[in-house]
């Protein structure tokens, strides 16, 4: 379940890290809003892996999958472009997590 809950964080993660650039610097209501509630959200969830996960596992897979997230929304909404060197970095990095969960 710890793992379930890391990963749903990890997802949070990525929300709040794309709240926060729409934000405009929390001059916009809805964006900042998306924002607190995710960021409590996901550190609550990460705070609650880290009870039964080692810390450095489960933080390194809550950035992982936020950061793979959040680069892949900036992709679909076009505010960043994909490359070949892009996705295989990516796809390098997924692979690291399940990696990670293998030898936890």
């Amino acid at each position: 379940m710890a793992w379930v809950i890391l990963i749903l964080s990890g997802m949070l993660e990525a929300v709040w890290a794309s709240a926060l650039a729409a934000s405009k610097g929390f001059r916009r209501r809805r964006p900042t809003v998306l924002f607190a509630v995710s960021l409590a959200g996901s550190m609550a969830g990460l705070a609650w892996a880290m009870t039964s996960l080692p810390t450095g596992t489960a933080y390194a897979v809550w950035v992982g999958v936020g950061a793979i997230l959040t680069v892949v929304w900036a992709i679909v909404t076009r505010k960043e472009r994909a490359s070949i060197a892009r996705i295989a970095l990516l796809v390098l990095l997924v692979a690291s997590i399940v990696g990670l969960k293998a030898v936890s």
